[in-house]
């Protein structure tokens, strides 16, 4: 990755700034390592602040439609405020920690369409603010969110799309402004659904998982949602037939279609 430019409130002959990330692949509650790099310009500048956040790319729904627009949802200042001489390099370390709730991106080695998170970083100058361009991260399951997604594997269930949603789910743990939803095409065998959304919303002990099963029309029925939840321990999941215990509610909504 080159040095971004930042842009002009940081004035002609202004500074250059990288951000390099040691690894990009991380989980929920882990920890972003990397380092800003600072390259001086033609003149000093006096930087007052360095920070860096995640931001996600939400769809959010108003009276003029649905557009998507970037939510930060995490920053953390870097040290304070600093001069940089002409020419000089300055070296800025970081770790920072990736919420209980963010996104899932990554499964199974391949990128969930539809999903976009990485870092981004700000420089203050001047009382301006200058951001430089995303540096995506891949953010891959928990464990136990990885139990739950092999289980709709197992039933048959083919993944569909991904979005981050603004909002809140009622009756969850829920803090951040958005949630996440992983929708599902049905297999066969449920016939009386068209999909299944899948969300996860986690803290440092559990999290709390949330079914939307789209029912399909009958003859004389508009089809309809129907919801369903359930708390899962992060660290206590393993002793559970996830697929058998999914099926239940699956098979008694979408087992059968009803034609009235």
């Amino acid at each position: 990755m080159g040095f971004k430019k930042l842009l002009a409130s940081l004035g002609a002959g202004g500074a250059a700034v990288e951000t390099v990330l040691f690894e990009e692949n991380v989980v929920p509650g882990g920890v972003v390592q990397g380092e800003v790099r600072i390259q001086g310009g033609s003149v000093a500048q006096d930087i007052q602040k360095l920070s860096v956040g995640l931001q996600a790319r939400v769809e959010v729904e108003s009276s003029d439609g649905e557009h998507k627009r970037d939510v930060e949802f995490t920053r953390v200042q870097l040290g304070g405020a600093f001069q940089v001489q002409p020419g000089a390099a300055h070296t800025v370390p970081f770790g920072l920690e990736i919420p209980w709730e963010t996104p899932v991106t990554t499964f199974l080695g391949t990128h969930l369409s539809g999903m976009s998170v990485g870092v981004t970083t700000e420089l203050a100058i001047a009382r301006a603010v200058d951001s430089t361009d995303l540096d995506p991260v891949n953010v891959h399951p928990l464990p136990a969110q990885q139990a739950i997604l092999d289980a709709f594997g197992r039933l048959g269930f083919r993944f569909k799309s991904a979005d981050l949603e603004q909002g809140h789910i009622r009756g969850t743990r829920q803090r951040l402004p958005f949630y996440q939803e992983i929708e599902f095409h049905a297999p066969q065998q449920y016939r009386g659904l068209n999909q299944v959304e899948l969300s996860f919303v986690a803290d440092d002990r559990e999290m709390d998982v949330v079914l939307e099963m789209d029912k399909k029309p009958g003859l004389f029925s508009e089809g309809s949602d129907t919801y369903r939840s359930f708390t899962v321990g992060l660290n206590d999941f393993e002793g559970t037939d996830w697929a058998a215990y999914l099926n239940q509610w699956l098979a008694e909504v979408g087992g059968k279609r009803s034609w009235l």
